[in-house]
């Protein structure tokens, strides 16, 4: 039988609680998920590739075989097809998301027919947030304790010299 492989892209800068519940939640429909960290040059993390990396591994260090991270750069769909991915995993908080997702899964869809997007409502208490907001909130020092892993919040509040 023929594992079932999803790709969740993402910059990931930092990951948040809301993208390990999407995760959780793909795990639930796929044998594995590779998350894909998108290497973006019209983006500047805060935090590098490597760090970025190093966050999530601690999230799954329990060594879960079913979570695989990986870089990428270049367009996301050949990447799923390479890797015999079934499907590409986005998350969407609101209907604004959707707008933007729904074009870029119908581009995807045309390029790579084999490659289904789904789409995962944020869970109800992750849905107001993003990474952008929690490094806003952080960088005034602001309490982003529940909203991402404690070693995340310990790495923001290093980055912005809240330790």
């Amino acid at each position: 039988m023929e594992e079932k492989i999803a790709v969740y892209p993402g910059t990931f800068d930092p990951i948040t609680n809301g993208h390990l519940d999407i995760v959780d939640r793909a795990l639930d429909l796929f044998d594995k998920v590779i998350i894909a960290i998108a290497i973006n040059p019209k983006k500047d993390p805060i935090f590098s590739l490597d760090e970025r990396i190093g966050m999530i591994e601690k999230c799954y260090q329990a060594g879960d075989s079913r979570v695989q991270i990986d870089p990428i750069g270049g367009l996301l769909v050949d990447y799923a097809h390479k890797r015999h991915a079934k499907a590409i995993i986005r998350g969407l908080r609101a209907v604004s998301d959707f707008d933007y997702e729904f074009q870029l899964a119908l581009m995807n869809r045309k390029l790579e027919r084999e490659v289904d997007t789904v789409f995962l409502m944020a869970g109800f208490r992750w849905i107001y947030i993003s990474s952008s907001i929690i490094k806003d909130a952080a960088r005034h020092g602001g309490n982003v304790h529940d909203l991402v892993p404690a070693h995340v919040e310990q790495m923001l509040k290093r980055k912005f010299g809240h330790s």
